[in-house]
């Protein structure tokens, strides 16, 4: 954990690292964690016993793919999940819905039989519906509808994440049907043609809508159901985030829109998204197929700055501890990963088929926990909070300048902690902008603000259910009870200790965006 003195260089703190490291007295490593875990949740975890057991590891953001499962199957998760927070009043689990976003996909195979293809061999490539059901060694459906459209001679087309590829050679009309548009291509490398695989076509803009009708029925599932937050899948422009938004209405107004930027026009438009989104997942599987692999982590450390000096949080995800699915143990490389998107400044970090349908969900989470704590307490805060600070253009707003001055006076005085009284969570999400290296206990009576603030690293959320004072001569002794349930949560599940100082931001008056003006140190 960090502790003073504060002033080193990050070069000079890494040179004074101890091997093992040094844990703090009194002070629990595993609650001590910034970095938020997001665990996808599969049949070998959709019960609140696992759900509990996940959180006790570090699990703060369950995740549903709805690229798979019925509505029966998503209910029984949030269910579960709802189930599992009211188990640990206070401490707030959050819920999130991924959706199918937009895609490609081939037809079946006739008789449902899989083909060789190897490389050189020329086919067709068409998107006449007569073939959705026919595909074989000479057609194969697509059901993207406008291809011959955009797509260039010589570029590629993958299939199955491109263990197939091909490229795209002459185009032809079948009848007189322009649907009926056929690609002759040639098989760049050996692989298997198999009923609805998905497409990918990397350096080709694609002009899919960002919601399919599957999508906007997911999305309205998920406003019923008072889901916390959308990580909206294939984002590839602003609007597309404005159309989600429109979708949501204003019965899910208070969602968290997180945009999965999965492809080149996703990179290429991204500052335009990131205007629009509530914040961002650096999704590199996807991304991985669409631009080449030696430039995804290029990807990510330009996302996630970007994200840093917006303020917004960013999570970074795919196969981070992948080979966990079925080993108890991760590779050398996996553990390095998870913590270098700690290092680049990710908020969050996300498990996938680990956590669905691995064989060690807890150990996976374990894991992960244990490696993004210690990647955090490799960073010299200080010149970080510096470099920040000086990069934030002027003037700034009244809120923002409280933040920092509050993460500047915790750097100060070695603080144990800041206290952040929130309702709709901007302050929270201000003070974790300029990266403090204490915790940040964040007091609200929002239920859902509580689990949105998982979203943002440094956070540590908890639900206020105590009633409103009901005239100003109360409110001062309501900021002086706030603070004290934020602490003796925080002492009890060993974030601060006894004799640690304290900075707290308060308003000056009750109410959302009246965070103006007061930051106490104690």
């Amino acid at each position: 954990m960090y502790s003073a003195p504060e002033n080193k260089t990050q070069l000079e703190w890494i040179a004074g690292l101890q091997i093992p490291p040094v844990p703090q007295a009194n002070l629990n490593p595993q609650n001590l964690r910034k970095t938020a875990i997001i665990g996808t949740i599969g049949p070998n975890t959709n019960s609140v016993e696992m759900m509990n057991k996940l959180r006790v590891q570090g699990l703060n953001i369950v995740r549903m793919n709805f690229s798979h499962g019925s509505y029966e199957y998503h209910q029984s998760v949030i269910d579960n999940a709802r189930a599992a927070e009211a188990a640990a009043p206070g401490r707030p689990l959050a819920i999130a819905l991924d959706t199918k976003g937009p895609e490609i996909r081939t037809g079946l195979m006739v008789n449902g039989i899989d083909i060789k293809i190897n490389a050189g061999h020329r086919m067709k490539i068409t998107v006449d519906p007569a073939y959705a059901e026919k595909c074989d060694a000479e057609y194969m459906y697509v059901d993207y509808h406008n291809l011959p459209n955009i797509i260039e001679v010589n570029k590629p087309i993958y299939v199955d994440d491109g263990i197939l590829s091909f490229k795209g050679l002459i185009f032809q009309v079948i009848g007189k049907d322009p649907s009926g548009h056929a690609i002759d291509v040639e098989a760049i490398n050996n692989g298997t043609l198999s009923s609805k695989k998905g497409v990918n076509l990397p350096g080709t803009d694609v002009d899919l809508p960002a919601l399919s009708q599957k999508d906007k029925d997911d999305l309205l599932f998920g406003v019923k159901n008072n889901v916390d937050m959308i990580f909206a899948s294939f984002i590839r422009r602003a609007q597309d985030v404005i159309d989600i938004r429109t979708t949501l209405g204003e019965a899910g107004r208070n969602i968290k829109i997180i945009v999965k930027i999965e492809n080149l026009q996703g990179c290429a438009n991204f500052d335009e998204i990131l205007r629009e989104t509530d914040g961002v997942m650096v999704a590199r599987g996807d991304l991985g197929i669409e631009i080449p692999a030696s430039q995804v982590f290029m990807a990510q450390k330009m996302m996630i700055a970007k994200c840093n000096l917006a303020g917004k949080p960013c999570i970074c995800a795919t196969q981070m501890l992948e080979s966990m699915t079925y080993n108890p143990r991760p590779t050398r490389a996996e553990v390095s990963d998870v913590a270098n998107a700690v290092l680049d400044g990710a908020d969050c970090v996300m498990l996938s088929g680990e956590t669905a349908k691995g064989t060690y969900p807890e150990l996976a989470v374990a894991m992960m926990a244990e490696t993004c704590y210690l990647a955090e307490s490799t960073i010299s805060y200080s010149p970080l909070f510096n470099n920040l600070r000086s990069l934030q253009p002027k003037p700034t707003s009244t809120t923002e300048t409280v933040a920092m001055a509050a993460v500047a006076a915790s750097l100060e005085q070695s603080a144990g902690a800041i206290i952040v009284m929130s309702t709709s969570g901007n302050t929270a999400r201000l003070v974790s902008k300029y990266r403090p290296s204490c915790p940040i206990i964040t007091i609200t009576r929002s239920a859902q603000t509580a689990r949105q603030i998982h979203l943002h690293r440094g956070c540590y959320p908890f639900y206020y259910q105590d009633a409103r004072p009901t005239n100003a001569e109360g409110w001062q002794a309501d900021v002086d009870n706030r603070i004290k349930y934020g602490l003796s949560k925080a002492l009890a599940l060993g974030i601060v200790k006894p004799g640690d100082q304290i900075v707290a931001i308060q308003g000056w008056r009750s109410g959302s965006t009246h965070t103006n003006g007061k930051v106490n140190a104690n």
